[in-house]
């Protein structure tokens, strides 16, 4: 196989991974919320490499918020009025 050939498949396998994860995060985000928390635990078991452990840390969803009985997402109170 060609070395162009061989980047230009590269290039496009980046391109659809980065895309399909972008959709996931847009359709799905509660899958994608498991999935890195699923990832991020893997990562930061005792006895892994500290870098493993720092990138285990990146991975790892926020945290939420314990606030109220919706989770704490802050979209649902009262919104501010508007300044003119």
């Amino acid at each position: 196989m060609d070395a162009g050939l061989l980047i230009q498949y590269l290039i496009i396998a980046v391109a659809v991974l980065v895309s399909a994860w972008v959709v996931l995060k847009k359709q799905f985000p509660g899958t994608v919320r498991k999935l890195r928390g699923v990832l991020a635990l893997a990562l930061l078991k005792p006895g892994r490499a500290a870098w493993l452990q720092a990138l285990g840390r990146k991975i790892a969803p926020p945290v939420t918020g314990g606030g109220g009985a919706c989770g704490g997402c802050d979209s649902c109170g009262p919104k501010p009025p508007k300044q003119h």
